[in-house]
């Protein structure tokens, strides 16, 4: 039988951010998949505060040069790539010089939101699907963490259901409650619309607030995954299967979650 693979995406990921509950995960996770025997991928954002020096950020020129259209303007795409070598995992970054340059993370100096990370989002979550069909790697599973992929299990049973890199994989998505105050831009689903997506199906992105976002991104995937003790509020009403927080000791529970979405695609395909 050959390895599963598990594409990781994630909005923070340590040493490149500070720990937090998801930058912790999006660390050990992936290393802990893989010395499962695993397949994996992973990626973020390159914020603008991550030093490419010393975490040793270098460009993927072939998977470069690509321009995303969003709100009627092209962004080119940067790839690049660093590696945790104690892990022997390789980290991927979605960059750009107009939403990830500036020296910070989701706030100006001031504490402020950033007017544009609702476009960031979207860049982020087709930049990364896009790098995944130029790699020719096709994930049985992906898993998603944090506000900013929220669009990703919408975004891979519409636009990106019939490409052959993905028409068979499943997403999980893990919900955390450590949210954003206010709303994205009132414009964000609109925004988000691409090919073979409608505006009816973009309906659950329209009131952009932290919890909104977090249960369109569970409605859309085949399985979610509680990251914290308080999050369970957040998924109230969400049919699909939900694994619940596991607290520090949870990588075999979420590989034994893994396989779980994996068998109903292998029971439907039977």
């Amino acid at each position: 039988m050959s390895k599963k693979r598990v594409l990781y995406i994630s909005q923070e990921i340590t040493p490149y951010l500070p720990e937090s509950n998801i930058s912790q995960i999006g660390r050990n996770l992936p290393q802990s998949m893989q010395e499962k025997g695993r397949e994996i991928r992973t990626f973020m954002p390159k914020f603008g505060c991550i030093n490419e020096r010393r975490n040793q950020l270098h460009e993927v020129i072939r998977l470069s040069g690509m321009n995303l259209i969003i709100d009627d303007n092209d962004h080119p795409l940067i790839i690049k790539v660093a590696s945790i070598q104690p892990a022997r995992m390789q980290v991927y970054f979605i960059d750009n010089e107009d939403y990830f340059q500036r020296k910070a993370v989701m706030e100006d100096k001031n504490g402020e939101f950033f007017e544009d990370n609702d476009e960031r989002a979207i860049f982020f979550c087709r930049g990364v699907l896009e790098t995944v069909k130029k790699l020719g790697w096709a994930p049985d599973l992906i898993h998603c963490h944090g506000w900013m992929t929220s669009l990703i299990p919408l975004y891979l049973k519409t636009s990106y259901k019939n490409e052959p890199l993905f028409e068979n994989a499943k997403v999980v998505t893990s919900v955390y409650d450590d949210c954003f105050k206010g709303k994205l831009d009132e414009n964000f689903a609109q925004k988000a619309i691409m090919d073979g997506l409608s505006e009816a199906e973009v309906k659950d992105f329209i009131d952009p607030t932290h919890e909104n976002l977090c249960k369109a991104a569970a409605k859309w995937s085949d399985g979610v995954i509680l990251g914290n003790e308080n999050a369970s509020k957040i998924v109230e009403g969400i049919d699909n299967p939900i694994l619940n927080y596991q607290g520090e000791e949870y990588v075999d529970a979420y590989s034994d979650f893994y396989d779980e979405i994996l068998a109903e695609e292998e029971v439907l395909a039977d």
